[in-house]
């Protein structure tokens, strides 16, 4: 397992913020060995060039489907919500948090 996704918060709340956070689980991810995919990034994309909100959820679900993992950070999210039922539907594992994703504990959903 190398390449993971990372599912979470973008535009609920403080977007610096949500992106700040999901930057720092990245960089974790590096130094632990792993290729994070970030769809967070993509706000400074969308600032220059907008997207409708389907378009950058179809393009994140590319990219979903070439990683071996997805990372779920907390808070509301239905953009994350919606990447977690793809990934249920694919058989991608799914884990809350770096730790579980080292020691493979993923989280078990219905």
């Amino acid at each position: 397992m190398k390449y993971i996704y990372i599912a979470g918060p973008l535009s609920r709340g403080d977007v610096a913020k949500n992106v700040r956070n999901a930057m720092n689980v990245a960089d974790q991810l590096i130094y632990y060995g792993y290729v994070p995919y970030l769809p967070h990034l993509s706000h400074f994309l969308h600032l220059v060039h907008p997207q409708e909100y389907e378009t950058w959820l179809m393009i994140d679900l590319a990219w979903l489907d070439r990683c071996d993992a997805l990372i779920r950070l907390s808070g509301l999210s239905e953009g994350a919500d919606r990447e977690v039922e793809y990934a249920v539907a694919n058989e991608i594992p799914i884990f809350g948090c770096i730790e579980d994703l080292i020691t493979k504990r993923e989280i078990i959903l219905p």
